[in-house]
């Protein structure tokens, strides 16, 4: 069926179509009768093999949905019903902020791929808390990582700030963190993957946690973008401030194979879908091969079929994530990939 309907979503502009369609999917899934039976009867995943424990949380399937798609925690319940075992949401920074200027995603369907330049457009951390607060208390099984950032106007000298404060008001309605230091949409953000800036960020945040009864797992998100060299002092990174695991990748600012005119493929933003899977799926392998497998791994970007996760598992990743994929081959692909693995 979304096969047939997606051809008249991809007329209009992307964003208008998304804000459409995840609202209309949390309506049939809160208001119709027997709206929620009928999507997990047609989506969800209910197969014995699949369930997973990697930093310290059980996943009922290794397939969960990036962050990006739910921004300010919205829509966490209806899209867990279509069968995700995690759904990661934000990125959320601690004051609200409109992100930047309409239009600023753009589909690239001959190369299935989207171009982003949301900026972190969210309506702050309390928002967010304060509905996941909600969530938890009446579904505590659904597994919810927060993703965290910086405020646009946040100077970088000042961005552990920023953390401190999502990471505080978020650790009570989440299972695990991401840290977001590698989204192209936010100038100056992806300094802050240095090896200096990065530590005192991570550090920090680890000081936090373990005050804490309960450590929340954090991971690291990173650019595809980073060089050997970069992916090494990662490595040192994870070992040095031991966090949870890493998130590969983000999106890219590279443009190189394209076949959509250059017009289209040169708007500014992050780059992702399949054009970005095989750059993604060799970072996972570096960082997993060349640290031993010392640390979990999350693979992203490109996944658009069953196949494309399994090479993902194949070059070290314990988990993956959906979003690009999820929006070009439609919500029956979690169910696709997940019968697959099953079979491995």
């Amino acid at each position: 069926m979304y096969r047939l309907i997606k051809p008249l979503f991809f007329k209009f502009d992307p964003e208008n179509v998304h804000y459409f369609v995840v609202k209309r999917l949390k309506w049939f899934n809160d208001k119709f009768p027997l709206g929620k039976t009928i999507i997990r009867s047609s989506f969800d995943v209910n197969v014995k093999g699949l369930e997973r424990e990697v930093f310290g949380i059980k996943f009922k399937n290794p397939v969960g949905l990036a962050a990006g798609f739910d921004k300010n925690g919205e829509y966490v319940e209806s899209l867990s019903n279509l069968g995700f075992g995690f759904i990661e949401v934000g990125t959320v920074t601690p004051m609200p902020q409109p992100g930047n200027d309409k239009p600023r995603m753009f589909r690239l369907p001959a190369d299935e791929a989207l171009i982003n330049r949301m900026g972190f457009n969210n309506k702050g951390v309390d928002v967010m808390a304060e509905r996941l607060r909600i969530l938890k208390d009446n579904h505590p099984e659904i597994v919810v990582g927060g993703n965290i950032g910086k405020n646009k106007s946040t100077p970088n000298e000042d961005a552990v700030n920023d953390y401190i404060k999502c990471f505080d008001r978020l650790f009570d309605v989440v299972d695990y963190f991401v840290v977001n230091v590698s989204s192209p949409n936010t100038p100056g953000l992806r300094e802050l993957q240095e090896k200096e800036p990065l530590k005192k960020i991570l550090n920090t945040l680890q000081q936090r946690n373990f005050k804490n009864n309960i450590a929340r797992p954090i991971l690291l998100k990173i650019a595809p973008d980073l060089t050997n060299a970069q992916l090494d002092d990662i490595i040192e990174i994870v070992a040095e401030t031991k966090i949870a695991g890493i998130i590969a990748t983000n999106t890219t600012i590279n443009r190189d194979n394209l076949t959509t005119e250059k017009q289209l493929a040169g708007q500014m933003g992050g780059l992702s879908g399949k054009p970005v899977k095989n750059r993604s799926t060799e970072v996972i392998r570096y960082l997993s091969e060349k640290s031993n497998k010392a640390f979990p791994i999350i693979g992203v970007g490109g996944i658009h079929s069953a196949r494309d996760a399994q090479e993902k598992m194949n070059a070290g990743a314990c988990l993956v994530q959906l979003y690009t994929g999820f929006i070009y081959e439609g919500p029956g692909l979690i169910k696709s990939i997940c019968k697959t693995l099953v079979n491995k």
